[in-house]
């Protein structure tokens, strides 16, 4: 006997435990984005091979979501389900193509202030194996480990609206800002202290004060600072909902090629669960 999505479907909690989605939100993820983009790859060959192990499209997202939630290794899952390792792999190298074209965060070229009045910006840090070459880049002295981090920027209501490329644990949260599209400039701007200097950049930003030895807070400055960290928690939430899949959190062992892919999936995933 081994895990089918039949089998796990007629136990809601525990499919929502492993999967981090709801039954609902997986059938409508399924039929809605989907089902259709694999039956048009599917009648576009010229010729069939052989059938799949894993013949319906709801085991088949079964297993990436549960790969992405647990991050379980190949071996492991390909146990549960009856497959070698190397059909995992290969699983997942046709199916995360398809979710990155229908539910990953596009860039909004349409953004304005008129649409986004606030808007709150954080860098998610994630650890990674220690790499065999050019590790100082990739060491974070924040965490004192190699990290890799992403930076992601949320409507007010939660919506995200962009994550950035990937970046190694060495570089700073404001440069990886720079890098990126200019964000509209009459919205209000929201972020920690990491992005010292994104005032010079641009308008309408917000940032908290920071205490010296010789210039301690006012009582103004910590009601600012008290404020402005009730705002921002929303995208610390955030962070801590695409956390929720393991792949996100846990020390990441594959190569970095298709982190940023994974992290646009899961992020895509996290608007459709809240209808945005």
């Amino acid at each position: 006997m081994h895990l089918t999505y039949a089998r796990i479907s007629k136990y809601p909690y525990n499919f929502r435990r492993i999967t981090g989605l709801s039954i609902e939100t997986f059938e409508q993820l399924l039929v809605l984005k989907v089902r259709p983009l694999f039956e048009e790859l599917e009648s576009s060959k010229l010729r069939h091979g052989r059938m799949s192990h894993l013949p319906t499209m709801e085991d088949k997202l079964l297993c990436v979501l549960m790969y992405y939630r647990t991050y379980i290794s190949h071996v492991f899952l390909g146990y549960l389900f009856n497959l070698h390792n190397a059909n995992i792999c290969r699983l997942l190298r046709k199916m995360e193509p398809l979710l990155a074209k229908k539910i990953s965060i596009k860039k909004d070229r349409s953004l304005t202030s008129d649409k986004v009045l606030r808007i709150l910006a954080d860098v998610s840090e994630q650890p990674t194996q220690r790499p065999s070459k050019k590790q100082k880049k990739s060491y974070s002295g924040k965490k004192k480990r190699h990290t890799i981090k992403t930076e992601i920027v949320i409507r007010e209501d939660g919506k995200i609206l962009s994550v950035s490329k990937s970046h190694k644990g060495k570089e700073h949260d404001f440069k990886i800002r720079k890098g990126e599209k200019l964000l509209p400039k009459e919205s209000l701007k929201l972020a920690d202290s990491g992005y010292q200097g994104w005032q010079k950049l641009q308008s309408n930003v917000m940032i908290p004060y920071k205490k010296s030895r010789k210039r301690p807070l006012t009582k103004e400055q910590k009601e600012h600072n008290r404020k402005l960290s009730s705002i921002r928690m929303k995208v610390e939430h955030k962070i801590r909902e695409i956390k929720v899949f393991k792949i996100m959190s846990e020390v990441y062992r594959n190569f970095q090629n298709k982190y940023n892919l994974r992290f646009n999936i899961i992020a895509g995933m996290i608007n459709f669960k809240h209808a945005f």
